[in-house]
């Protein structure tokens, strides 16, 4: 799966977990939530929210400029801080819980995506930093194929891999059955809403939300009374899409909703799947265009998917009969393999030449190392020439 670490400026950051610092996450977001990448941005520099706000005429001054509109919030961010309290009370009545950015339980794989919103609201049960993750998208315009396919593949993967958490938005069409499908099968599943949780759109998804607070859970990055229009959904999408492992996208137009999140998802570096269908069909002509231009993988199966992600590897570390207590992490590699392998358990995601220098071995010996890895299903390379080791 992608990376589930922090971004870096984490190690240097301490917790804070208390009221005070939600409630300034809280009125941040009150502020202005259409600007996570500016907050994330600036809660990086200043550490908390809270040092966000008691600096506030200081970053209002900022050099580099910031929003207008987050500019204004800050001078009046009195009002902000009172909506923020009624906003925790609110959560406090009904059971919802506050995520901050640098919360434990917060989505690790999201908080890794630059544009990550500084506070989630979540309602459920299932942990969001599941080992396996996947999220599905497509038209809300559905066919009884695309609903075919999307109910057999979940219900084989489940066959295949008993612990997955299956991510949509509790849209019309792909969205709902894919978390009705997911609730079938047991599995947990997560909508990610487009506005705040004192309310379910559309209103007749209210039953299958309600399944869903109790087998996974409604997550969102708005308040309540939040005001639902067209762009909230698009920005909900970059969660669906940073959230997960890989992005699985079952019908679309060329122009969906859904080819927006498989854009994000290749953005953010993550895998995307997308299910071939009828070239004479409008609601197929998205990923037939995603397949062809290499944007997606095909998928045909839940067995060709799992092999493609490489959740049908083991990775735990095994013996080699090394003095000392080291241990190689696989059985059965030449020398090179097991030393790139050791070094991406220990630490993951690396360039070939960062590898080089690592291994004391030739660019040349590390990429034909990387290749077999890759051939035997070890290891996946990802964007920016960057080797990720599956499953670690």
């Amino acid at each position: 799966m992608p990376t589930v670490t922090r971004p870096l400026f984490y190690s240097d950051i301490k917790a804070m977990t208390s009221d005070n610092e939600t409630l300034s996450a809280v009125a941040l977001s009150c502020i202005n939530n259409h600007c996570a990448a500016v907050w994330k941005r600036l809660y990086g520099t200043y550490g908390s929210a809270t040092a966000i706000i008691e600096h506030r005429h200081e970053v209002m001054s900022m050099p580099n400029g910031i929003p207008s509109s987050v500019a204004e919030g800050l001078r009046d961010v009195e009002a902000a801080l009172d909506h923020a309290h009624k906003v925790m009370e609110f959560g406090r009545t009904h059971k919802i819980s506050t995520l901050l950015l640098n919360d434990a339980d917060y989505p690790l794989r999201l908080a890794a995506c630059d544009d990550a919103p500084l506070v989630l609201f979540y309602r459920g049960t299932a942990q969001l930093n599941q080992a396996k993750v996947i999220s599905v998208v497509g038209t809300r315009e559905c066919t009884a194929y695309g609903k075919d396919m999307l109910r057999r593949f979940i219900r084989e993967l489940h066959e295949l891999c008993p612990q997955v958490l299956v991510v949509s938005g509790l849209a019309y069409g792909i969205d709902v059955n894919a978390h009705r499908y997911a609730l079938e099968e047991g599995y947990d599943t997560v909508g990610v809403l487009a506005h705040g949780l004192d309310t379910i759109y559309p209103a007749s998804h209210r039953q299958v939300a309600a399944q869903m607070v109790l087998h996974g859970g409604l997550l969102t990055e708005y308040v309540m009374g939040q005001k639902i229009d067209k762009y909230s959904f698009l920005r909900r999408n970059r969660i669906v899409a940073g959230i997960s492992d890989a992005t699985i996208i079952v019908e679309s137009r060329i122009r969906g909703g859904g080819m927006k999140t498989v854009e994000l998802a290749n953005g953010y570096g993550r895998r995307v799947f997308a299910f071939p269908g009828y070239a004479t069909q409008a609601c197929s002509e998205g990923c037939n265009s995603l397949i062809h231009d290499g944007r997606a993988t095909i998928l045909l199966s839940a067995e060709s998917f799992v092999k493609d992600m490489g959740w049908n590897v083991a990775c735990e570390p095994v013996s080699s009969g090394k003095s000392g207590g080291e241990g190689q992490l696989f059985q059965e590699l030449t020398d090179n393999e097991a030393k790139v392998a050791d070094l991406l358990y220990a630490d993951n995601d690396k360039t070939v030449d960062a590898i080089s220098d690592a291994c004391a071995m030739s660019v040349m010996d590390v990429s034909c190392a990387l290749f077999t890895l890759e051939m035997k299903g070890l290891v996946r390379s990802m964007s920016g020439n960057v080797w990720h080791l599956l499953n670690s």
